[in-house]
């Protein structure tokens, strides 16, 4: 199903990829007597009722983080859940959302024109807690929430078990950025990936927030592999920069992210981000 501002994708039974004009992803599960919308995308287009279209179940709203493309079309919602850690990033200034549709518009060629009233419009909203731990029981299907702070100190990750998917969003792919500033330390996020393998047994691929292309979930072994790396300072430690920021990447890539060595997992950092600090969140919760 497609619109102006969306397009979608089943990935698996009754379970829908909606892709963003900036090809960010969220995810539309359905259980028996419930949906879960996992993120909202930039914010541009009404989600809720394009959601509408796909499903008559009720529909809860949970975020991966609170980065803005991520959490977007949250506005068009009454309530989310969301880690605490991440709550005061759904608030961020609307000139980013504006500025990541206009980049990815230029850069996908597409000839489409966005108003300023296609743009949701941030407002107080209902926010409520999610933990490691939590399970959302949609009726004859249970998504767990999975802490892996790292990305931001509040990011989770869903796993569901019967379809063996874990959906991600930025928690760990080719281009896992730790060096924003909501971001925690290498150490913290290694702390996270060893958490997050204990449930590896479970799944077989992740379905993150920025491909339509699921990764195997040995990706979480080659960054946690790649953590040690950065950590005792053997790493190629590549000087580079992303989104204006100068950062160092753990190993070389060529321009489309890909590792010239053939793994897959990589990580821009900075330096003052590699150990653990006072102000680090820590264990995940």
């Amino acid at each position: 199903m497609n619109s102006k501002f969306f397009s979608t994708k089943e990935i698996a039974p009754h379970t829908t990829a909606i892709i963003g004009l900036g090809n960010e992803l969220c995810y539309l599960v359905e259980g028996k007597t419930k949906a879960l919308l996992i993120d909202t995308l930039i914010g541009v287009g009404n989600l809720r009722s394009f959601c509408r279209e796909l499903t008559d179940l009720p529909i809860n709203l949970v975020n991966t983080h609170g980065h803005v493309d991520h959490t977007g079309g949250n506005f068009d919602f009454d309530e989310c859940y969301i880690h605490p850690h991440d709550i005061p990033l759904i608030y961020e200034p609307e000139s980013l959302r504006i500025g990541y549709v206009k980049n990815a518009i230029k850069k996908s060629g597409k000839d489409i024109v966005i108003l300023e009233s296609d743009f949701t419009v941030a407002v107080p909203m209902k926010t409520l807690p999610v933990y490691d731990g939590f399970v959302f029981d949609l009726g004859e299907r249970t998504i767990e929430v999975i802490a892996v702070p790292g990305h931001t100190a509040g990011t989770i990750v869903l796993l569901d078990r019967g379809t063996r998917i874990v959906f991600s969003g930025d928690a760990c792919n080719v281009n896992t950025l730790l060096f924003l500033p909501h971001a925690t330390s290498i150490e913290t996020y290694s702390e996270s990936l060893i958490h997050l393998k204990k449930f590896q047994p479970f799944f077989d691929y992740m379905w993150g927030g920025h491909s339509l292309r699921a990764v195997p979930k040995s990706i979480i072994d080659e960054a946690l592999e790649l953590c040690g790396d950065i950590i005792a300072g053997t790493d190629d430690a590549v000087e580079s920069e992303y989104l204006g920021r100068p950062c160092l990447y753990g190993k070389k890539k060529d321009a489309d992210f890909r590792r010239l060595d053939g793994k897959m997992a990589n990580i821009a950092y900075s330096k003052d981000k590699i150990h653990k600090r006072l102000s680090d969140e820590g264990k995940p919760q």
